[in-house]
């Protein structure tokens, strides 16, 4: 792992607050079928008595804490791992979609540490957590979306790729013709180290086969 940029004033708001990333050959496609049994027994084993205590385990809750820090409601702009235990209660399990995004999901809900992905050719130099800067857009298009006032972004040289734990705009994550992506996490103070790499293991061990 490779730890990336946090703009200073941004660091010495939020101490502990990180940005880490690898890169890893490997290609979205269609989950072969060990995988997607790896996703129903993910489901399988998640309840909903689990979802109720979620919030009161050590990493949810450190995510809960730094939420409010920022300006966020956590009980309304839900945590990355209680957005998906949610979605899994709502829709009776976790729905498989592609290598990425099953592979996401399974490193999200064993460690509780959000991971995000990049087409690495596109991106400009390193990524960085800083303020969105006044007139700043995400993606481009007929219709392009403002950074929404006063929050934080992730960031390459080329501008945001995403709002922080937002989704990545539209023309920088992963596609079909991706062969490089950029893992990132967005570390926040009270998650231990260990979680943070077994988090990145977990998904490249999904995506690839091997870590």
């Amino acid at each position: 792992m490779n730890s990336e940029r946090v703009d200073p004033g941004v660091a010495a708001e939020f101490p502990g607050l990180q940005i880490v990333s690898t890169v890893i050959e490997a290609r979205a496609t269609r989950s072969p079928p060990e995988l997607r049994q790896r996703l129903r027994d993910l489901s399988d084993g998640f309840t909903g008595a689990q979802a109720v205590m979620l919030r009161q385990q050590p990493i949810p809750a450190a995510y809960r804490v730094f939420f409010r820090h920022i300006g966020l409601d956590p009980d309304v702009d839900r945590i990355p791992v209680e957005t998906l235990a949610v979605e899994r209660l709502k829709h009776g399990g976790f729905k498989s979609r592609n290598t990425l995004d099953d592979a996401l999901t399974i490193a999200l809900m064993e460690t509780a540490v959000p991971l995000w992905a990049l087409d690495d050719d596109g991106v400009a130099g390193e990524l960085e957590i800083r303020p969105g800067r006044s007139g700043e857009v995400l993606g481009g298009g007929e219709y392009p979306t403002r950074v929404p006032g006063g929050r934080l972004v992730v960031a390459d040289d080329a501008g945001p790729v995403a709002v922080l734990f937002g989704d990545v705009v539209a023309g920088r994550g992963v596609t079909a013709a991706t062969e490089r992506m950029r893992l990132f996490s967005v570390v926040v103070a009270g998650v231990p180290q260990i979680h943070v790499e077994e988090a990145f293991w977990l998904c490249e061990e999904a995506l690839t086969g091997e870590a």
